[in-house]
């Protein structure tokens, strides 16, 4: 919806603009040259410019407006909302976000080729990005692996084994330290989920599990040369999961985020609805049914 969105921009953008253009280069001298005959027919002076036909008016109001629209979500920020779960308790199901969108280059809002190199994803970045099996859906998720990174989840713990630079004393696969904080917050079918802080690094932000659903590794991808819950990161793309771990369809599944996905960096929550109105309720669901003011903020 969202590439549909930008199409769409990009055609009245044009639309409107060549209709200003060709306008005051072809039919706008021509209208003053009429008047000015027929004033000069008349013995009288040049009056007031002709009046603009309604397309032509219309156009060149709307113009700069589209244009600017066009020019701030396709390079700059484009907001976005959280439809899931599956970034939980980082991200909440109504709250609307900002995304980067220059953060890992600046891309056409059309075939989204990369027209200048700005920067590359780093362990820890929320990352909005085109679905690979869907390239219609926008995901967001967490990147937990780096190009040439190995990643094996077990027991619901991760393990990065950061890519070997040199070939020489390369680290070893180590499992990223988790500290646990609380139970109770947030229930996932009829369970409390347990939350913990998770360290990557440079990054440390908080996840969620389920006590007691368990992820059988044969529903994850298997790429080849590694174990079912191995991966090994190829260069140019990125691996990345979900902060609730047991309600998240992420890399684990279906495999890794090329660059060319890439949308963009979440950077804040502007704004966070709740909606807890029940099919009964006499306004629509989508109503918010209040506003979650203390979670305005950047994201971590």
């Amino acid at each position: 919806m969202a590439n549909y969105f930008s199409l769409i921009l990009v055609a009245l953008t044009l639309i409107t603009g060549l209709i200003w253009l060709v306008d005051s280069l072809v039919f706008a001298p021509k209208r003053k040259a009429r008047l000015q005959a027929a004033a000069t027919a008349e013995g009288a002076g040049y009056g007031e410019d002709p009046q603009l036909p309604y397309l032509v008016d219309t156009s060149q109001q709307i113009f700069p407006v589209i244009a600017f629209v066009l020019v701030l979500r396709s390079f700059l920020y484009e907001p976005f909302q959280i439809p899931s779960g599956s970034m939980m308790p980082t991200l909440l199901v109504g709250d609307f976000i900002l995304v980067e969108k220059f953060a890992y280059g600046v891309k056409d809002p059309v075939f989204r080729s990369k027209l200048i190199e700005t920067g590359v994803p780093e362990r820890g970045d929320v990352v909005v990005f085109k679905y690979p099996e869907e390239p219609s859906i926008d995901y967001i998720k967490r990147v937990i692996g780096l190009p040439g990174d190995t990643v094996v989840y077990q027991n619901k713990q991760v393990y990065i084994k950061p890519k070997c630079e040199t070939g020489n004393n390369c680290p070893k696969l180590k499992a990223v330290p988790l500290t646990f904080q609380e139970r109770g917050e947030f229930v996932q079918d009829m369970a409390q989920l347990m939350r913990y802080t998770e360290d990557l690094g440079t990054v440390e932000h908080d996840i969620l599990r389920h006590p007691v659903r368990e992820i059988s590794p044969v529903n994850f991808y298997t790429q080849p040369g590694t174990r079912s819950n191995e991966w090994i990161v190829p260069e140019g793309q990125y691996f990345v999961l979900g902060d609730n771990r047991d309600n998240s369809r992420d890399s684990r599944f279906w495999g890794f985020v090329p660059d060319a996905n890439l949308v963009g960096k979440a950077v804040a929550i502007w704004i966070s609805f709740e909606f807890e109105r029940s099919p009964s309720d006499f306004l629509p669901t989508w109503v918010p049914t209040g506003v979650r003011f203390e979670r305005a903020g950047g994201i971590h």
